[in-house]
């Protein structure tokens, strides 16, 4: 399988959206990865983030969190995000899990 790495655009069978890998590349490297879906519709929220590359805009639903397997299904790398991208996004999506003492 060819490594994939925080911050790439796949497409993957039996899913209708691309999807942006927020996991890390230590865990990416167990052929599991962690996954937000790229929408084409947009809505004004600090969980949705626009996202634009040559190949691929949309906007990345941080709250749609969800872990692939890609042993077991096909995909391919499409694009890949800009490293202040994805620290914007992943940002995001740890804001969800701070503990509010």
């Amino acid at each position: 399988m060819l490594p994939i790495n925080q911050g790439d655009i796949l497409k993957v069978e039996r899913l209708t959206n691309y999807v942006l890998v927020v996991s890390n590349n230590t865990f990416n490297e167990c052929e599991n990865v962690v996954v937000c879906p790229i929408s084409k519709q947009w809505e004004k929220t600090a969980l949705h983030i626009p996202i634009e590359t040559k190949e691929v805009t949309g906007t990345v639903w941080c709250e749609q969190v969800k872990l692939l397997d890609l042993r077991v299904r096909g995909f391919a790398k499409v694009s890949e995000l800009q490293y202040e991208d994805v620290m914007n996004i992943t940002d995001a999506i740890q804001g969800i899990f701070d503990y509010m003492g």
